[in-house]
């Protein structure tokens, strides 16, 4: 060590020692930021990152030798052999360039540090090489352990600059490579040079085709900062491109695709604002939910087209009279809300519910025909009542509909005696617990595959219910009722012993995805039931994909990333559902370990020729890649959003083009190909009576 510290301080001139250093530092740190660009990109774009990356990094290490070789003191006359010093730069970018694509070529595996071990060799070689080229009258003499041991450093310390950048483990592993590559470059060298010496030679002549100092110092000083100069510019371009998309997606996820209004989760944000912001002079907040009356016929008479036409003329018309203090958002279908704090008595509110029913009573134009639709309007105040944005909304659909039972056109105000629906609701209750003691309930499988493929890859778990009255009832009706009453727990509990129950008798070891209420995502002794529930049926955890939405982590984060990191630890996988609806789906991403995304199939609906739907998906891959987070998208119906997803490099996807949710006893072929399909298997509550005391 102490030989080492002489060469540096003794032999080596300050100046120059300080200006390789400083070179150094700063190419090194580049060379390692764009290292992690490169992991971070696929296709195509990655070559051309991993090319700009082996160029500014071969360059510094390169010019980092050179300078520090202007200041070494041989006490003799010495030169550049021209060759072997171009030899050595082409060297030093080309095995860098090989070390940093196999390093990048992996997520997790070991090739990551063989791959900075290469570049550690990379700078050896260069070092070396140029080192060749090195004239002196004189000779060099060589001792074998220093090379030995400089050879090892540099591996190392390469070795470790790669692994730092892929495998952070703190804040200041962002900066950890590059402390690790200017460690890999200055040991290698210093060390080297400890085990040179300089044997002079009066009688030996220099080379005539030798570089002077003098010009070799041009040609380093050009080459420094061109090189550092581009690869600087280059990765402040890229940061801020990567930053404006960053910004764009947040826009683009807070408005609807096909109209451009905000969406659910912009209207949730801005209501949340209104009510929090005290009341001025007696001001209140009133909430109108609406629909479009006849839509549904639109769409089946002329086409989802027609009907797409309906909508963005109905926010057109919408958002061109909107005033100070009034928004509007398009929540669901063809459901929208409009809120507004600048009023201070029902008239007004009336007034502006008129104006809304007469703007989208207006005749439509398409394709040579007139279309015709409305609405009604209902409307909840707040603070009369509402305590919060899901009672207030729940009053303003509870209005909706009693003005709908009225006629078209109507406005409805809600008052408390609208109670009807909450009994049916309550009757609904009573029916779900009765209903799976009696069997009713069912389970629907839909198949997810590979995008590339077609191969079934998993399953999607759906519950239906054939209620003996109504028929079959539909998820939206009965999920909210049996969430809100707490019925959930036990649905939700039967569901999932039900789905491991009929997995684990397939011949194809298939995946798979359960749904998980945010009730028993809260429950700390979910992950217990589960492992319990793996254990019972015997089926292994690695099948089995727990679905979760951002409503059912929100609400206490710390308390659901606990219990998800429980899960995690049994085996289970855990897929982000319905991406892209929540409150703050940035965020979440990089909080939780998710092992997948779902994007929502609203997004999917119009992809194929919506700017705005395709450029959401197309962020979400781009964020899932950068994370290494398989992507499954939903709502996949035709060839044209297969092949978009294709195109885009999304991993699954799930939708009526491939199946639709079906009994088990329609899957046979697939899950027991081997075993004729049951004609008449069904999986309901009877199946597994002990189960209904869980």
């Amino acid at each position: 060590m102490l030989e080492v510290l002489t060469c540096i301080v003794v032999e080596h001139d300050p100046l120059s020692l300080i200006a390789a250093v400083s070179i150094c530092v700063f190419g090194s740190l580049l060379t390692m930021r764009l290292f992690g660009r490169v992991r971070n990109t696929r296709g195509v774009a990655r070559a051309s990152w991993i090319s700009l990356t082996s160029v500014i990094g071969g360059a510094a290490i390169w010019t980092t030798h050179f300078v520090a070789m202007m200041g070494y003191e041989a006490d003799v006359l010495a030169g550049y052999e021209p060759k072997a010093t171009l030899a050595s730069l082409v060297l030093a970018i080309t095995v860098t360039g090989i070390g940093f694509a196999i390093a990048a070529a992996t997520q997790r595996s070991l090739l990551i540090e063989a791959g900075g071990a290469v570049v550690g060799a990379g700078i050896a070689a260069m070092h070396y090489v140029g080192m060749a080229g090195y004239q002196v009258q004189g000779h060099l003499e060589w001792n074998g352990t220093y090379v030995a041991v400089s050879l090892v450093a540099g591996a190392l310390f390469g070795a470790i600059a790669t692994s730092r950048v892929a495998r952070p483990v703190t804040r200041f592993c962002r900066y950890g490579g590059g402390v690790a590559l200017v460690l890999a470059i200055a040991s290698t060298h210093f060390i080297g040079m400890t085990g040179v010496t300089v044997v002079p030679d009066a009688s030996a002549a220099l080379p005539a085709d030798m570089l002077p100092e003098s010009v070799l110092t041009v040609v380093l000083m050009l080459v420094t900062v061109l090189i550092l100069s581009i690869g600087s510019m280059t990765y402040v371009i890229d940061r801020q491109s990567t930053k404006s998309a960053v910004e764009r997606y947040r826009q683009l996820s807070l408005h609807d695709a096909l109209t451009g209004l905000p969406n659910r989760s912009a209207f949730v944000e801005r209501l949340s604002d209104m009510l929090e912001r005290p009341a001025a002079g007696g001001d209140r907040v009133y909430l109108l939910s609406f629909d479009l009356d006849r839509f549904k016929e639109i769409n089946d008479v002329h086409g989802h087209a027609a009907g797409d036409h309906v909508l963005r003329i109905a926010a057109e018309r919408l958002g061109r009279r909107l005033r100070e203090g009034e928004f509007v958002a398009r929540i669901g279908g063809d459901e929208f809300v409009a809120v507004t704090s600048r009023l201070f008595t029902h008239s007004e509110a009336e007034q502006m519910a008129a104006r809304i029913v007469r703007d989208l009573g207006e005749p439509i134009e398409w394709e040579n025909m007139t279309l015709s639709i409305g609405t009604s309007i209902g409307i909840s105040v707040s603070p009369d009542g509402a305590e919060t944005i899901d009672d207030l909304l729940a009053q303003a659909d509870t209005a909706m509909y009693r003005a709908k039972s009225i006629g078209s056109n109507q406005i409805c105000f809600y008052d408390r005696s609208m109670d009807q629906a909450a009994r049916e609701r309550s009757a609904l209750a009573m029916d779900m617990r009765a209903g799976l003691e009696r069997g009713e309930f069912m389970l629907y499988f839909q198949q997810q595959n590979n995008t590339v493929t077609g191969e079934v890859v998993g399953f999607e778990v759906l519950l239906r219910w054939l209620h003996p009255k109504r028929g079959m009832v539909s998820p939206v009706e009965f999920i909210p009722i049996a969430e809100r009453t707490g019925f959930i727990m036990e649905l939700g509990d039967w569901v999932l012993r039900q789905s491991c129950l009929a997995a684990i008798k397939w011949n194809n070891p298939l995946r798979i995805a359960v749904n998980v209420a945010p009730k028993q995502l809260a429950n700390s002794n979910f992950p217990q039931r589960v492992r319990d529930i793996l254990k019972e049926t015997g089926l292994a955890a690695d099948r089995l994909e727990l679905e979760i939405t951002e409503s059912g982590i929100i609400a206490d984060q710390q308390n659901a990333l606990s219990i998800i990191r429980q899960l995690k630890t049994i085996g289970v996988k855990i897929a982000m559902d319905d991406y892209g609806t929540g409150y703050s789906s940035l965020s979440t991403l990089k909080l939780f370990p998710f092992d997948k995304i779902k994007i929502d199939r609203g997004f999917i609906d119009n992809v194929a020729d919506n700017r705005q739907s395709a450029a959401i998906v197309r962020s979400t891959l781009i964020l899932a890649q950068s994370l290494d987070i398989p992507v499954l998208a939903e709502g996949v119906e035709n060839a044209e959003h297969l092949r978009f997803l294709q195109d885009e490099g999304c991993a699954q996807v799930q939708g009526y083009f491939y199946g639709r949710p079906v009994p088990l006893s329609e899957l046979q072929a697939i899950v027991n190909p081997a075993a004729p399909a049951d004609a008449d298997e069904r999986i309901v509550a009877d199946d597994t009576k002990d189960g209904l005391a869980a």
